[in-house]
C-alpha cells in the first residue's frame, strides 16, 4: 500500500476545511467587508467592550444587500481589468467635474454605456413638482468615475442628513475604522478624589443591561474602579468629572430639540431620558452631570461611598487611569449613525475629526476639519460648508457631485478604511430610515443602500446600488423648497428605483 505523502494530507485537510466552511457560511448568513456581520455582532454583544448596535432594540442583523455592494464592486473592478483599464484610472469624467449643464428641472447630461436609457428614465422623474423648485442630481460608476447622469451636480444645496456621509468619510479617514474612544477614571489632585474623564464616546451607556453591541459601559467602568479602589484599601472617595475635551457651545444652533442632546464629551445613552435607542426623545439638559451622578450611584452599589455631589474637575494630563472602558470601534459607530441617522453620534464624530486634525472640539473646529480632510482625499469641495456634523443646521451646503464622489471614495479598493460608509447605509425596504421605503415589489428593495435627508422643505437621498449590469453605481438627489415630505420622498424613491432598474 503506497504511503500518503505529507502534502497530500495537507491538501485533503484544506479541501475538507473549505467545504465545511462553505457549508457553515451558507447556513449562517451573509458576509460584509470580509467578516460575517451576524457573527461579529453576536460576539460583540457578549462583550462589554464594543460592537455594532443599530438601535432597533433587537439583536443586530446583517443587512440583506451587504454582499451585493461588495460583489458589485468586485465585478466592476474585474471588468475594468479585462478592459485594460488599471485601477485608479478613470474611463470618464471624474465625479463632480462635469459641465453641470442640467437646469435643475429634470434636464441633465449623461455619458457612457447605458447612460442614454438612464437619462430618459430620470429626466421626467426629476421634473416631478413634488421635488420643489430646485433639484440636483448625480449618478456615477464608482469603479471608473464615469458620469452617467447629472443635473446641476455642483450646485451647493442644504443636504439635511445626507451630510452624515461627509461626516463619516472625514472621521474614518482621520482615525480609521478600528479606533475606539476611551472613558477613564483617574486619581484626582485632592486626597481621596477620583475623576471620571469623558473621551467623547457616543456609545457610552449607563444601562445595567446594555443593548446588544453597545460600546463603553459605565457599569463595567464602575466595577473595575471599585475593584481598583478596594485593592488599594479605599472605600470612600469624592468624585469629580472632566468633560473638557469639547469646547464651544454645547447646544446645537437649532436649540433645545428632541433630535439631539447638548454636546458633551461625557454623555451616557445620548442623554436620553427614556429607554429609547434611537429617534427623537426628551434629553438631559446636563448630560455630563447626569452621567457623573449615575456613576456615583454605580460605585455605591459596589461598596464605594461617594462623599458629596460630583463636581467638575480637571484630570492631570499624565494621570494613570484606574479603569477604562472603550467605545464601539469607529466603523461600528459610523454604521449605526448612518443606519439610524443618529444625530448625537454624528456630532460626536465631527468633533473627533476636529481633535484628530488639531482643531478645537467645537462646531467651528469640526467644520474646518471635515472640509480639510475631504479636500485631502482629492474630492472637489467647492461651495461646501459644514456647519454641523448631523445635517440639522440649514447652513450646511454640499453638492450632489460631492456626495457621489465621497461614495466612490468609500468604494475605492485603495481606501478600505472608508468601507463602513457603504455598509452602514440603510437598505431599501429592510433597515433603518429606509425600512418602509422602496419596499415590497420595488426594483430597489434590498438593492438600494442610501442615506436619507429630511428638513422642512428639504429632501435628499444619496447612496449606492448594484445595477443589472453588475456595476456599483453611486447616486445623489437633492431637492429644495419641496411642498411636503411625503410626496418628495416618493419622488426620490422613484429616482433611486430607476437607477436600480435601468440597464
Amino acid at each position: 500500500m503506497p504511503l500518503v505523502k505529507t502534502w497530500q494530507l495537507i491538501a485533503a485537510s484544506a479541501v475538507a476545511g473549505l467545504v465545511l466552511s462553505a457549508a457553515t457560511v451558507s447556513v449562517t448568513g451573509p458576509w460584509d467587508s470580509g467578516q460575517r456581520k451576524a457573527e461579529r455582532d453576536r460576539a460583540a454583544s457578549w462583550s462589554r467592550m464594543g460592537g455594532v448596535d443599530h438601535g432597533s432594540g433587537r439583536l443586530p442583523e446583517a443587512a440583506p444587500s451587504a454582499p451585493g455592494v461588495l460583489s458589485g464592486l468586485a465585478a466592476a473592478l474585474q471588468a475594468e481589468k479585462q478592459a485594460g483599464n488599471p485601477l485608479g484610472e478613470q474611463a470618464g469624467r471624474q465625479p463632480g467635474t462635469g459641465t453641470g449643464t442640467g437646469t435643475g428641472t429634470g434636464e441633465g447630461t449623461g455619458s457612457g454605456t447605458g447612460s442614454d436609457a438612464l437619462a430618459e428614465a430620470l429626466r421626467p422623474l426629476l421634473a416631478d413638482p413634488a421635488l420643489g423648485s430646485l433639484r440636483s442630481a448625480s449618478v456615477i460608476d464608482t469603479a471608473t468615475g464615469r458620469v452617467l447622469y447629472e443635473a446641476k451636480p455642483r450646485e451647493p444645496m442644504t443636504p439635511a442628513s445626507t451630510v452624515k456621509i461627509a461626516t463619516a468619510t472625514a472621521v474614518l479617514a482621520a482615525l480609521g475604522p478600528e479606533h475606539r474612544f476611551r472613558t477613564t477614571v483617574t486619581p484626582g489632585a485632592a486626597p481621596g478624589q477620583i475623576i471620571l474623564v469623558g473621551g467623547g464616546d457616543p456609545s457610552l451607556t449607563a444601562r445595567k443591561k446594555p443593548p446588544a453591541g453597545s460600546g463603553g459601559s459605565l457599569v463595567a467602568l464602575a466595577a473595575d474602579t471599585a475593584q481598583a479602589l478596594k485593592a488599594a484599601g479605599t472605600d470612600s472617595v469624592s468624585l469629580g468629572y472632566d468633560d473638557s475635551l469639547y469646547t464651544g457651545p454645547a447646544r446645537h444652533p437649532i436649540g433645545l430639540n428632541p433630535n439631539v442632546a447638548p454636546l458633551s464629551a461625557l454623555t451616557a445613552d445620548e442623554g436620553r431620558l427614556n429607554d429609547s435607542l434611537s429617534g427623537p426623545a426628551d434629553r438631559s439638559e446636563d448630560p455630563s452631570g447626569d452621567t457623573a451622578r449615575a456613576f456615583a450611584d454605580l460605585l455605591a452599589d459596589r461598596g464605594i461611598k461617594v462623599t458629596g455631589a460630583p463636581a467638575k474637575a480637571r484630570a492631570a494630563a499624565d494621570a494613570e487611569p484606574l479603569a477604562t472602558t472603550l467605545s464601539t470601534p469607529l466603523g461600528g459607530l459610523v454604521e449605526r449613525m448612518l443606519t439610524n441617522s443618529d444625530n448625537d453620534i454624528a456630532e460626536a464624530l465631527a468633533r473627533q475629526s476636529a481633535l484628530a486634525s488639531g482643531q478645537p472640539g467645537s462646531f467651528e473646529g469640526a467644520g474646518k476639519a471635515v472640509a480639510a480632510t475631504l479636500a485631502s482625499l482629492g474630492v472637489d469641495t467647492t461651495g461646501a460648508r459644514f456647519a454641523d456634523g448631523s445635517g440639522l443646521d440649514r447652513s450646511d451646503k454640499v453638492s450632489a457631485g460631492l456626495l457621489t464622489a465621497l461614495l466612490a471614495k468609500a468604494a475605492d479598493p485603495q481606501r478600505p478604511e472608508l468601507r463602513p460608509v457603504l455598509t452602514g447605509l440603510p437598505v431599501a425596504g429592510f433597515s433603518g430610515t429606509l425600512r418602509g421605503r422602496n419596499s415590497g415589489g420595488s426594483p430597489a428593495a434590498g438593492l438600494v443602500r442610501a442615506k436619507t435627508g429630511t428638513l422642512s422643505g428639504v429632501n435628499a437621498l444619496a447612496g449606492t446600488v448594484v445595477a443589472p449590469s453588475g456595476r456599483l453605481l453611486a447616486f445623489a438627489f437633492l431637492a429644495a423648497n419641496t411642498p411636503g415630505p411625503e410626496g418628495a420622498e416618493k419622488a426620490l424613491d422613484k429616482l433611486a428605483a430607476a437607477v436600480a432598474g435601468t440597464r
